[in-house]
């Protein structure tokens, strides 16, 4: 089958680190509260650089790494739900930051499934162009600008940074992919857009949006829905992967997930029947950072050697939306 081949791979997380007992200092919680829910222990809070920023260093490690250049770069796909600005889009700013001018540009925002997406684009893309030949899949992510450290339950979790993947067509090769949402659930993980309402409007038009009041421009998040959706969705998608892959869990060398909470992947990893060293965890030193989370741990993972060339590699990645997604490819 048709599927693709990762060429390089870049991160870029801010150099200011925010610990469990920094967050003590600021809302009633302590470290061992926060580790044994949710195995974080620091999270990576930039100090004023932008979005497209973290995602455009990110992009040019992974073009080095490639051996390429930005303007042999022909489609760039963007994943954010903190973009800069409305217009133009992070993988606008990213064509310029890396001198890509002239290629696609598109901004994908699936939330913390919005990788695995952007990949999988980039896959379709290859196999129906075949004028394209490298595609920039970088996922970029300032929770910091919604989160509110008023909150306990929510301020504990999130944290900033940036990662890439260049990516070619590669004929003969493993690749399956299942991806999915359920706007049912749209209300349960959501931030308002901080514009408001239009002023010229009209009073007496109510709609009934069937979504919480939220937190003002901040996330808000009903923990327990979450994670219920989470604890179903993970598993799922991977077997569905796996099925269309004809292969099964136990044949999946390496699996990073989105990196939200300790429990929900110990849950999966127990309803999959496969031990824990399958899944590239460091959700400890970086916390949840949405869309960003699965390329920057695959980063990590490749560099400390956890996923070799041959690897059977799985992406799988679950949000607000609520959205779901899994890749299952050959490294």
């Amino acid at each position: 089958m048709t599927g693709v081949k990762i060429l390089g791979v870049g991160k870029c997380v801010p150099e200011g680190r925010l610990t469990n007992d920094d967050l003590a200092k600021i809302v009633d919680t302590n470290d061992e509260w926060i580790v044994s829910r949710t195995g974080i222990s620091s999270r990576r809070i930039a100090a004023g650089e932008p979005t497209f920023h973290l995602a455009a260093e990110a992009s040019k490690q992974a073009l080095e790494r490639a051996g390429l250049k930005g303007e042999d770069i022909g489609l760039i796909i963007a994943t954010s739900i903190t973009p800069d600005y409305y217009t133009p889009s992070v993988a606008c700013m990213v064509q310029r930051e890396i001198g890509a001018t002239g290629s696609m540009t598109i901004d994908v925002n699936c939330a913390c499934s919005g990788f695995v997406y952007g990949f999988d684009m980039a896959k379709r893309y290859l196999q129906t162009d075949d004028s394209l030949k490298y595609v920039l899949v970088v996922s970029a992510e300032e929770l910091s600008k919604i989160t509110d450290y008023k909150d306990r339950s929510t301020c504990i979790l999130f944290g900033d940074g940036a990662a890439a993947v260049v990516v070619e067509r590669k004929e003969d090769t493993l690749y399956s992919s299942y991806l999915g949402a359920d706007g049912n659930g749209a209300q349960f993980l959501m931030a308002r857009n901080v514009l408001g309402k239009n002023p010229l409007g009209r009073e007496e038009t109510v709609i009934d949006e069937k979504m919480p009041e939220g937190n003002g421009p901040y996330l808000y998040q009903d923990g327990k829905e979450v994670y219920r959706f989470a604890t179903r969705v993970l598993p799922m998608v991977t077997k569905e992967c796996c099925q269309k892959a004809g292969i099964e869990p136990g044949d999946i060398d390496v699996i990073v997930p989105h990196q939200a909470n300790f429990r929900i992947i110990e849950t999966a990893a127990k309803n999959l029947k496969l031990p824990m060293d399958k899944f590239f965890l460091n959700l400890s030193e970086y916390g949840n950072t949405s869309s960003a989370s699965i390329p920057i741990a695959f980063c990590e993972a490749i560099e400390k050697g956890k996923v070799k060339s041959g690897d059977k590699v799985c992406f799988v990645g679950f949000g607000a939306g609520l959205t779901y997604a899994g890749v299952i490819f050959e490294y």
